[in-house]
């Protein structure tokens, strides 16, 4: 079992480690804290649910972004 504790830890540092360079990134934040949430409450994988929260915070802010780019302004 120590085994398996362990190759999750090593995965979730990982999965942290990969994420570090998108922190800075528009939506990013506010997507870790909502993936974070998500995924301590669907089986205790808060770190791979901020990483993958803090990319799909990132993707809904660069979308917003470009709508707003090519909206004329008023």
């Amino acid at each position: 079992m120590s085994t398996i504790v362990g190759r999750v830890r090593i995965l979730a540092v990982a999965c942290a480690l990969a994420a570090a360079p998108m922190a800075a990134q528009a939506g990013c934040a506010t997507g870790a804290a909502v993936g974070g949430v998500a995924g301590h409450v669907a089986g205790h994988h808060a770190v791979l649910g901020a990483a993958a929260g803090c990319a799909i915070g990132h993707h809904e802010a660069a979308v917003k972004a470009k709508k707003q780019a090519h909206q004329p302004h008023q």
